[in-house]
C-alpha cells in the first residue's frame, strides 16, 4: 500500500487535512482505528450522553487518580470513528479568545499569532447567522449553527448574567468573546456536524482519498532519521503503508505521543525502560498535558422546564417526534446552551474562566446521568491551568493503553481561579432573572463556602470536560516536539497535526481550534512541498 501521504486519526484534525490535501490530486490515505460512523446516536445532537462510554466508538481511556481528583480516576472519552472526538463531542463550537494565539506567536510559534489562523477559522466555517465578513465565513465545509432551540431557562441564565454585571456577547465567536452569550454548534441540519460529516464527506467521491477503517497504527517506519510508512494491524493482519512524501499523526493527545513513543520517538530513557529501541530521544514526547478541570454549581428548578424532564416519558416522546418533523427541540441540544468568559481577578488581560450553562443537572454519583427533578448546571472552568501532566506509553505494545496523568489542580494557582469561578456563579444564580427559578444550591450546597470546603469539593466531585492538549509540542527548545510548520525536531518526513501540539490551552472548547490547526498544517504541507525546506 502505497500513498504521497499517509494521515493516522479520521478525527477532527485528520478529516480536514486529508479532505484538503487530496484536494490537490494527491493519492492519501487516511488510517482509523475505530469503525465508520454509522451509529445513529453518533448523529443525533442530543446522544453525546450515550456515546461517552460506547464500547466501540469511544477509546474510554483512563486518567490516573492524583491529589488533584481526591485519588479518583478520571474517564476519558476519546472518539474513535471516523470524526474521532467531533463524532462525540459537545458539539460547541468555541474558537476561544485572540490572545490565545499572540501568547503562541510570543513563545516562538511563527505564524501562529490570531491574525495568522483567523483566515484558517474562516476559511473552515460556514456560519450563515452572522454578518461580521471579517470575523465569520459563510463558505467552509463545517456548518455552524445558532441553538434552534432555547429552553427559557436559558434565556434567565443570560439574564441573570447581564444583572450580575457581565456585558452580553451577540457572537462570542466574534469580536467580543468576553462576557455572556448563547452557545454555536458545529451542525448539518438537525444532525451533528462532525468532520466526517463535513470535510470528510466532501471529499468522499475522490478517487485519491482512500480510507481506511478499524486500522489500528502499530508503528511509524524509519529509514534513518527518515519517517517513510506506517504499519497497521487490521482484520487481524499487519499491513505496511508506505509514504512518498510525509506521515502526518492526527491521532490526538492520546494517540499521536503513544505512537510516537512506541515507534522509538521519545524520552530515550523512558523509552529504554519499556523495551522500547530509540531511533530519536525527543524528551517533549508526552509531556506538557493539559486539560480543563471543573467544578459543578447546579441548582434544583422549580417553576420552569429542564431537560431533566424532557428525557423521560410522554414529554421524551414528543421531543422525539419534534425532531423527526420538524428538526427542532430537546434531541438538537448538545452539552452547554450559554456560557459567560470573565477574569478571575481585574488585573488578567484576557478572560481565564469560561462558566457552562446548561439548562439539566446531572446525578452526581453516576456519570452522565440526569436527576429526575428539574435541575440547571454551571460547570466552572479554568480556561488557562498552570497544572501540567503527561501521556507515557505502559509497554512496547502499541494497544496497552498509556498511563495518563493529568496532574489536575497540582498548581495551586490553578483552585484559585476555580473559586472565583464558583464566587461568580453564585451571584449569577442570586441575581433576580434566574434565582426566583431556584429553590436550593444543590451542588456543593450553600455550606460549602471554606477554601478548604471548596477544595476538598473540587478534589471529590470535579471533572475534566475533555478537553486535553499539549503533548507534542509546538515550538522551539528541549521542551518542544514540532516546529511551527509541525515537522518534528530532528526528523523529517513526519509532521504532527492536532491538539496536542498546542503549546498551552486555548480559552474554550478545542474542538473549533483543533478543527484550525487541520487546515493550517494542511495548507503548511502543500506551500513546502512547493518549495521545499
Amino acid at each position: 500500500m502505497q500513498a504521497d501521504y499517509i494521515i493516522v486519526g479520521a478525527g477532527s484534525a485528520g478529516c480536514v487535512v486529508a479532505a484538503r490535501l487530496s484536494e490537490t490530486g494527491a493519492k492519501v490515505i487516511l488510517l482509523e482505528a475505530g469503525p465508520k460512523d454509522s451509529l445513529l446516536w453518533i448523529h443525533i445532537p442530543a446522544g453525546t450522553l450515550k456515546l461517552l462510554y460506547h464500547p466501540v466508538v469511544n477509546w474510554n481511556y483512563s486518567a490516573e487518580g492524583g491529589e488533584g481528583s481526591g485519588g479518583r480516576p478520571i474517564h476519558w472519552p476519546r472518539g474513535k470513528t471516523l470524526g474521532g472526538s467531533s463524532s462525540i463531542n459537545g458539539m460547541l463550537y468555541v474558537r476561544g479568545n485572540p490572545a490565545d494565539f499572540d501568547g503562541w506567536a510570543q513563545m516562538g510559534c511563527r505564524g501562529w499569532s490570531f491574525d495568522d489562523v483567523l483566515p484558517y477559522f474562516r476559511k473552515s466555517e460556514d456560519y450563515k447567522q452572522g454578518n461580521d465578513l471579517e470575523y465569520r465565513g459563510k463558505d467552509g465545509p463545517l456548518k455552524v449553527e445558532d441553538y434552534r432551540t432555547i429552553l427559557p431557562l436559558t434565556h434567565h441564565f443570560i439574564e441573570a448574567a447581564q444583572q450580575a454585571g457581565y456585558r452580553f456577547s451577540n457572537d462570542l465567536n466574534g469580536r467580543q468573546q468576553e462576557g455572556v452569550g448563547y452557545s454555536q454548534m458545529t451542525r448539518k441540519g438537525k444532525w451533528r456536524g462532525s468532520t466526517a460529516q463535513t470535510f470528510l464527506k466532501q471529499a468522499g467521491g475522490r478517487s485519491n482519498l482512500q480510507v481506511e477503517t478499524d486500522a489500528i497504527a502499530t508503528k511509524l517506519l524509519f529509514e534513518g532519521k527518515r519517517c517513510v510508512g506506517v504499519a497497521f494491524r487490521q482484520r487481524g493482519k499487519i499491513v505496511e503503508a508506505r509514504a512518498n512524501k510525509e506521515v502526518i499523526l492526527s491521532g490526538g493527545t492520546v494517540n499521536s505521543p503513544h505512537l510516537l513513543q512506541v515507534s522509538g520517538v521519545g524520552p530515550a530513557q523512558h523509552l529504554q525502560s519499556i523495551g522500547v529501541p530509540v531511533i530519536h530521544d525527543l524528551p517533549g514526547v508526552g509531556a506538557n498535558l493539559q486539560d480543563h478541570y471543573v467544578a459543578r454549581i447546579s441548582h434544583r428548578v422549580a417553576g420552569s422546564i429542564s431537560i431533566n424532564k424532557l428525557a423521560r416519558g410522554v414529554r421524551l416522546a414528543r421531543e422525539v417526534a419534534r425532531f423527526a418533523v420538524q428538526g427542532r427541540g430537546a434531541l438538537t441540544f448538545g452539552i452547554t446552551t450559554a456560557q459567560v468568559f470573565c477574569r478571575s481577578a481585574p488585573e488578567k488581560a484576557s478572560p481565564d474562566l469560561q462558566l457552562l450553562f446548561t439548562p439539566a443537572s446531572y446525578d452526581p454519583t453516576k456519570f452522565g446521568t440526569l436527576e429526575r427533578e428539574d435541575g440547571m448546571t454551571v460547570a466552572v472552568c479554568p480556561v488557562r491551568p498552570d497544572s501540567r501532566g503527561k501521556i507515557m506509553a505502559r509497554s512496547a505494545d502499541a494497544t496497552e493503553k498509556p498511563v495518563i496523568t493529568p496532574n489536575y489542580l497540582s498548581d495551586p494557582a490553578d483552585f484559585q481561579v476555580l473559586k472565583a469561578g464558583i464566587q461568580f456563579t453564585r451571584e449569577i444564580f442570586a441575581a433576580p432573572a434566574i434565582a426566583r427559578y431556584s429553590t436550593v444550591e444543590t451542588l456543593p450546597g450553600p455550606n460549602i463556602s471554606s477554601d478548604d470546603a471548596l477544595l476538598d469539593y473540587a478534589r471529590r466531585y470535579g471533572t475534566t470536560i475533555y478537553h486535553p492538549v499539549g503533548t507534542c509540542r509546538m515550538g522551539d527548545g528541549p521542551a518542544a516536539v514540532v516546529d511551527s510548520r509541525l515537522r518534528v525536531h530532528g526528523l523529517t518526513g513526519l509532521r504532527v497535526i492536532d491538539a496536542s501540539i498546542m503549546p498551552t490551552l486555548t480559552t474554550g472548547n478545542t474542538n473549533a481550534p483543533t478543527i484550525m490547526i487541520g487546515e493550517k498544517g494542511a495548507t503548511m504541507i502543500r506551500e513546502d512541498q512547493r518549495t521545499p525546506a
